[in-house]
């Protein structure tokens, strides 16, 4: 049996087939933005589905497809409210992707919660009775585990810890509000802020590596040009981890989960990144004992996991 999960992310989609291992045997990526006309995300996904079963030489459908998109939810979990990264608003995805597969059970959830599904099952968050992911990336998302299970919030729309207020005042959203979590903790914080610097003058390292050109700059040269020692970019990073560290903070204040897991893109920076989160958390938390603050174990897969889960998850519970 096997089951494909699709990761939509505010520039590519990411498909792959899931085994009973939890293992991804199969995987494509394509690039998609915002939706040109109505039903073209349904289509990439109907058209990568098929791509992925023809790839493995697969003969049978799959047991389920699992969608998780970077945006709300309605609670019978058919339709995409808001995902402003993509420009879906209202959406009724779950029946758009299961008019073109009719025999084949389609299941829809946010990404992160997708993300934390996974964790659950076989990552940072098994055993764990209340934990909370962050996955930054384009945006911030948040996954959290309560009872053991994943919690959908108390109306069914799950959370949104990428939308808190951090920054009063601050630089405004796609959301359309000033000073979420996701202006000050998403890789594309990062990106901006090396941009606004660069604009001011900047003639460091992260000068030198793109010849003055903002265009070049993502996240990985911010974080690249900051583990080399470059000044510059080292105060980038700086406030960056001090703001990552307001938020989860914020969380563990709330929550007092046992787990605290970082996925998405930035991560990747491994203790470069979570040593000095470690860190900055310990200055400012009331608790002397807090959650582990760890990385995703699924890294970039967590998203294709999480989905292919949906199906099994809805069993259990």
């Amino acid at each position: 049996m096997y089951r494909i999960g699709f990761d939509i992310g505010g520039t590519n989609v990411a498909a792959g087939i899931v085994d009973e291992s939890l293992a991804v045997t199969e995987r494509i990526t394509r690039r998609f933005e915002k939706q040109a006309y109505p039903g073209a995300l349904a289509e990439t996904v109907a058209e990568m589905t098929r791509m992925l079963c023809q790839q493995a030489g697969l003969s049978q459908p799959p047991a389920a497809i699992g969608v998780a998109v970077p945006g709300s939810i309605d609670p019978a979990a058919e339709r995409v409210l808001n995902a402003y990264n993509l420009g879906l608003h209202d959406v009724p995805l779950r029946a758009e992707v299961g008019a073109h597969f009719p025999q084949i059970p389609v299941f829809l959830a946010n990404d992160a919660d997708a993300a934390a599904l996974a964790e659950l099952y076989g990552g940072a968050f098994r055993d764990a009775k209340c934990a909370v992911l962050f996955t930054l990336g384009t945006g911030v998302g948040g996954g959290v585990i309560v009872g053991g299970k994943l919690w959908r919030g108390g109306m069914g729309h799950g959370v949104e810890l990428g939308h808190m207020a951090l920054d009063i005042g601050g630089a405004r959203c796609t959301c359309g509000m000033r000073g979420c979590i996701e202006t000050r903790c998403a890789a594309t914080a990062l990106i901006h802020a090396a941009r606004e610097a660069l604009a001011e003058g900047e003639r460091g390292l992260l000068f030198k590596k793109t010849d003055g050109d903002a265009a070049k700059v993502d996240a990985k040269l911010v974080v690249d040009c900051a583990r080399a020692g470059d000044a510059g970019a080292s105060a980038i990073f700086a406030r960056f981890v001090d703001a990552l560290g307001s938020a989860v903070v914020s969380v563990i204040h709330l929550l007092d989960p046992e787990v605290i897991a970082i996925g998405g893109g930035v991560s990747l920076a491994g203790e470069f990144l979570f040593a000095p989160l470690r860190e900055n958390v310990r200055e400012k938390c009331f608790f002397s004992e807090f959650a582990r603050i760890v990385p995703a174990r699924f890294g970039n897969d967590a998203g294709i996991v999480g989905a292919a889960m949906l199906e099994r998850d809805a069993k259990i519970n």
